[in-house]
């Protein structure tokens, strides 16, 4: 089992009364700096505090005389930031939780959304507007290649796609009505 975070003879009274003086004379200009450093109050906040126990821990350093307490204990604050940046280094990316830090990555969700109402759509065509469509804007065939492929000349498939995209976009109106079933049962095929 783990001993006490300081040993016993510095539980005592007389070094809780330093650590308050330390902190009054010093406390601002060490809350300051780790600002300057962090870019974050609440943050430079937890520097100052983790500063502060290190000083309580030893103590005998700010007594013994040699250097300046101020000098120490701005070295022991920029040593926490470095320490902190460095672990956070070398972590995996953090999911963004704040406004301070992007997404990690985009959410795919609206994209399978789309997809899913697009294919829905798709399948209330006919097969001959549904073939048209398919050729043109998922294989990217011209009208001419897709026209070879469905054996059909270029101006049906200039007329299909055109019905094709006008059912689409009826299809895509009548779903956004309010009150509106997701799916409409009643949808009127085009045919050229």
């Amino acid at each position: 089992m783990a001993g006490p975070l300081w040993p016993r003879s510095r539980r005592g009274s007389t070094d809780e009364a330093l650590i308050r003086a330390v902190y009054e004379e010093h406390g601002n200009a060490l809350l300051a700096y780790a600002t300057r450093l962090t870019g974050d109050r609440a943050t430079a906040e937890d520097v100052v505090q983790e500063a502060l126990i290190r000083a309580w821990r030893h103590a005998d350093a700010l007594v013994n005389g040699k250097g300046s307490v101020r000098g120490w204990l701005l070295t022991v604050v920029r040593n926490i930031i470095t320490d902190r940046y460095r672990a956070k280094a070398a972590r995996p990316a953090e999911i963004a939780g704040s406004p301070a830090t992007p997404p990690v990555a985009e959410d795919h969700a609206d994209a399978v959304v789309d997809t899913v109402t697009v294919l829905g759509a798709l399948d209330r065509l006919s097969p001959e507007h549904r073939d048209v469509l398919t050729e043109l804007y998922y294989r990217e065939r011209s009208v001419a290649e897709a026209a070879d492929t469905l054996g059909i000349p270029a101006g049906t498939v200039k007329s299909r796609s055109h019905y094709a995209l006008k059912a689409l976009r009826e299809t895509f109106t009548e779903d956004q009505r309010p009150g509106a079933p997701r799916q409409s049962a009643g949808f009127r095929e085009v045919t050229a």
